[in-house]
């Protein structure tokens, strides 16, 4: 019997969630493979790596031409997923890798808001030197300094330029 195509995106999307980059690799040289295809949720051998916390089965899976930017059903990049989750190596990599700094998911947030809101400041730092738009408002009229002052999170309220007196 012969695989289907869908196999080998099985065996990489397994092999990225254990960051297993040798198996990665091997997967990479699979007639059938299609790098960017998404599972059921959306999610990307990329997105699944970086989501994990796998530095270097990310960096494996870029140089083969992943594409960051990516989108699962909520909307989400591996961008977002890092700086939600503060795997600030990742964010830098990422980054470095083109990864668009402003893509909106489904309620209109974006990554500089994720770390914001969960207080990953290093990523927040890293995403406004890499020229985040800090102006950004999601699809509730939210910015990133609104979520920096709903959360008292004073070191992003000052990163992100908010009053001295209001933190």
């Amino acid at each position: 019997m012969s695989p289907t195509p869908a196999q080998p995106n099985d065996q990489l999307y397994n092999a990225a969630r254990r960051g297993d980059v040798a198996e990665i690799k091997q997967l990479l040289q699979h007639p059938q493979l299609d790098l960017n295809a998404q599972d059921g949720k959306g999610y990307t051998a990329l997105i699944l790596a970086t989501y994990d916390d796998h530095l270097d089965a990310a960096q494996v899976l870029l140089e083969a031409g992943a594409n960051p930017d990516l989108q699962d059903a909520s909307g989400n990049s591996a961008l977002m997923g890092v700086s939600f989750k503060g795997y600030a190596n990742i964010a830098r990599l990422l980054i470095e890798r083109g990864a668009s700094l402003d893509l909106r998911n489904g309620n209109g947030g974006t990554a500089l808001m994720f770390a914001t809101l969960f207080g990953r400041n290093e990523i927040v730092k890293i995403l406004l030197e890499a020229g985040a738009d800090a102006t950004i408002h999601d699809y509730r009229g939210m910015s990133a300094l609104h979520l920096a002052g709903q959360q008292g999170n004073e070191v992003a309220w000052k990163l992100l330029g908010g009053p001295e007196d209001d933190a």
